[in-house]
């Protein structure tokens, strides 16, 4: 394999090389089971985080620490950096790299990543580029999919909830679309539909997709619900918008009873009211151990970008 670099976007994944990412990550697993390592000794990591964010950069920060580095952060870098008297996105970057050895970075802007990646001389690693994508989190999604339903290809996934601006779903679609004989449900509000650049990738690539309406009907064909919540934030003014599609759909005891059994819910997280408490002690919801993959993914990537 050449060596990995930059990780800015689904596409740049085939399934060889998530192969040999899902390989390390279970080699991450039995570090974090031994206390740790000192693979990554005396590296420097810096989070960059203009967007607000808890398990991405704290499993990001914790997985450098796991691996023997060094982690400097700034937490709402929009306001509390240079950004905020006006340096360029370009600047901050350069500036950067000079105190560490990789950049993990969250942006309010699509692209965001690439335009850091082409004037880095460090790798940069996206951790969330507006409502573009988020690389690492499908990564953890697609590995948690596999350790939980046994298999990635001829498998059926519902996305579900907010569609149109949801990072992880988009991000999540191009990697799907690697496996074979891979069928995707879409389920969201009028307002927040998978938007039409990825269903024409779907296209493309003969990725069997619908939308649909009916969250039952759905939850008794799927092998995994991928749930999302409506993000607030992605409407600005738009208010009657966020409170037409808000609460539409509900995965709860009445979806749970829906899915069959070798079934599995997941959700980036956070949650809102997308999922009731309820479902929480199911043992087929997922999404709390999805959240604590993250960690063995981002050691990973970070050991791979950074080991010669």
């Amino acid at each position: 394999m050449d060596r990995m670099f930059h990780v800015i976007e689904a596409q740049q994944f085939d399934r060889e090389l998530m192969g040999e990412i899902f390989s390390v990550t279970k080699e991450m697993e039995e570090v974090v089971s031994r206390y740790g390592s000192s693979i990554l000794n005396r590296r420097i990591m810096a989070t960059l985080f203009y967007e607000p964010s808890t398990r991405t950069r704290l499993s990001f920060e914790s997985a450098m620490i796991r691996l023997g580095g060094n982690v400097v952060t700034t937490e709402s870098a929009r306001e509390f950096s240079s950004a905020a008297k006006g340096e360029t996105l370009e600047d901050t970057i350069r500036i950067v790299e000079g105190y560490a050895d990789v950049i993990v970075m969250r942006h309010f802007e699509s692209g965001a990543a690439r335009r850091a990646a082409d004037v880095a001389s460090v790798p940069i690693l996206n951790a969330g580029d507006g409502p573009g994508q988020h690389p690492t989190q499908a990564l953890l999604d697609v590995y948690t999919i596999k350790k939980e339903i046994g298999r990635l290809d001829g498998i059926t996934v519902a996305m579900v909830g907010d569609l149109a601006n949801g990072r992880t779903v988009r991000s999540l679609a191009y990697l799907l679309a690697r496996y074979d004989d891979v069928k995707l449900f879409f389920v969201a509000p009028e307002v927040v539909r998978m938007k039409q650049d990825i269903k024409e990738y779907l296209d493309r690539h003969g990725v069997h997709f619908e939308e649909k309406e009916d969250l039952i009907e759905v939850a008794q064909q799927s092998d995994v619900i991928y749930q999302t919540r409506i993000q607030r934030e992605r409407f600005g003014d738009r208010i009657a918008d966020y409170e037409s599609a808000r609460g539409k759909y509900i995965v709860d005891s009445n979806t749970m009873e829906a899915l069959p059994e070798a079934g599995r819910v997941l959700h980036p997280l956070p949650r809102i009211d997308e999922i009731a408490p309820e479902v929480d002690g199911d043992p087929r919801a997922a999404y709390f151990r999805q959240a604590h993959n993250g960690i063995y993914i981002r050691m990973a990537l970070l050991r791979m970008v950074l080991e010669a």
